[in-house]
């Protein structure tokens, strides 16, 4: 069974990770970790925390000779902001909070954990943890690559702003994201989304928006449909809703299947010969998986469609898997909002804490991580064994 726990504060030394059950003998490229680091800290709309850090990862244990050894590894994240920190840190003199910002984990935190004062829960609640999911996700990405399974992710609205998706592959749809600030892949659509992020920095404001995480080549038979918390989709939405800020999932496009009768939602199968390899639509909430057989001596099918986003009874189909997500706009505004000073029960206005004014395309990163990091999880489950070659061999005879 895969897991990671992560560790640190936004402001303290560093942030760390421990990954459980990674097969022995995966190369680890430490510079591809370094690159989804990179991409997560990029961005329009980011604010001036990201001029500060420089995130690379420093491995810690499990690997050796760039390989994993079945231990636990062990990741690490420095926070170069911490020098900015440390005297005052260590003094226990940190800026204290006493007025909770709505939208935040400040209130709730300090009611739950009977604080006077929200500094350490914002310390942990802040998305900076996220750069250490990253860096776990990129090391699912490495399992999942030896299996020919890829995971990408691109936007499609910021403030309203919506993106005309091309009728493109994943692949060309993940390059287009990628050369784009913005990372949405419609040029015209990525232009507006900029202009609309530089009236909210303009009016003290912030924005939300929303993103789409696409995973390839993933095989038949993922998940289960026997018990709720085996479900691959109920995994993937909890994995993504739990990035902070994100309140909304669908697989595939739900909402708007939920407006149609039946029989406009579901993907008809399509015989074909066995020796095919073809894939039919090209949209990543619409394409065709490669056609396989699964089970011996049946003829291997195809989709005309993907409305159910890869996933149906729970399971992976063969078919590209399509998790969309809405991130509500960052509620931490130069503008300030109305609240209470729970030290003094008077009415006050919350006070900024330095942040962005957009981070839907970073989020769209931590997004593929997390999705990258359940699959890797049920795959490990479907393959199983404790060296990469196990697994190999095992997903062979699958």
């Amino acid at each position: 069974m895969l897991r990671f726990l992560t560790a640190g504060e936004s402001h303290g030394p560093c942030l760390t990770a421990v990954v459980e059950g990674l097969p022995a003998g995966l190369a680890v490229d430490i510079e591809a970790i370094n690159r989804d680091l990179a991409r997560r800290q990029g961005g329009y709309g980011r604010g001036g925390r990201m001029q500060i850090e420089r995130d690379r990862v420093e491995i810690l244990g499990g690997v050796i000779a760039g390989q994993t050894t079945g231990a636990p590894v062990a990741l690490r994240i420095a926070n170069r902001d911490w020098a900015n920190w440390r005297d005052r840190w260590v003094a226990g003199d940190l800026p204290r909070l006493t007025v909770p910002r709505p939208g935040h984990a400040d209130y709730a935190g300090m009611v739950k954990y009977g604080l006077q004062d929200a500094r350490p829960v914002l310390e942990r609640a802040s998305a900076r943890e996220t750069a250490a999911r990253v860096a776990v996700g990129a090391l699912a990405k490495l399992l999942l690559a030896e299996f020919g399974i890829a995971v990408g992710s691109y936007v499609t609205e910021i403030g309203g702003a919506a993106a005309h998706v091309p009728d493109l592959p994943p692949g060309d749809l993940w390059a287009l994201a990628e050369a784009s600030d913005v990372r949405c892949p419609d040029e015209e659509a990525a232009g507006r989304m900029r202009a609309a992020i530089d009236a909210a920095r303009r009016a003290g404001d912030s924005l939300g928006g929303v993103f789409f995480v696409v995973a390839t080549g993933v095989p038949v038979g993922l998940g289960s449909h026997v018990h709720w918390d085996r479900r691959l989709d109920a995994r993937l939405v909890a994995a993504v809703i739990s990035i902070p800020a994100i309140k909304g999932i669908e697989i595939g496009p739900a909402f708007e299947n939920a407006r149609r009768p039946g029989t406009q939602v579901h993907d008809e199968f399509e015989q074909i010969g066995k020796s095919a390899n073809r894939q039919i639509g090209k949209s990543a909430s619409r394409q065709a998986g490669i056609p396989q057989a699964g089970v011996p001596g049946v003829a291997a099918v195809a989709r005309t469609s993907n409305r159910a986003g890869g996933i149906e009874g729970g399971m992976s189909n063969g078919q590209p898997i399509a998790v969309r997500a809405a991130m509500k706009p960052i509620p931490t505004t130069v503008t300030p909002l109305r609240s209470v000073d729970l030290a003094t029960g008077e009415p006050a206005a919350t006070q900024y804490q330095r942040s962005d004014v957009c981070a839907v395309p970073a989020a769209s990163v931590v997004g593929e991580a997390m999705v990258a990091w359940v699959l890797a999880g049920a795959l490990a489950e479907k393959s199983g064994g404790d060296s990469l070659k196990e697994m190999q061999k095992q997903a062979q005879r699958g």
